[in-house]
């Protein structure tokens, strides 16, 4: 995206298009960079800049799949909710 152009609400931005892995692992490296405290001031800010969207797209990610959850557990009637347990 041009320097100082924001995206306009009907037009994905990079960020939309990654999948939540992707979002997850930009955003690790991401506040590795940030902490390491090496970057000018500018270049700081439109890292954490980008750092909120791929917060906003690993939340939506994360929304959708516990609404998809939600409904198909709501769909099957006589399915009972169970204690999750790693390993069985």
């Amino acid at each position: 995206m041009p320097k100082g152009k924001a995206a306009s609400p009907d037009r994905p931005t990079e960020v939309d298009q990654l999948d939540f892995e992707q979002a997850l692992a930009a955003l690790e490296q991401l506040v590795g960079d940030l902490e390491s405290g090496d970057q000018p001031l500018e270049q700081a800010l439109a890292s954490f800049e980008r750092g909120v969207a791929l917060t906003r797209r690993c939340q939506a990610a994360l929304r959708a799949a516990e609404q998809k959850v939600e409904i198909l557990t709501r769909d099957s009637t006589d399915a009972e909710l169970e204690p999750f347990e790693p390993g069985k």
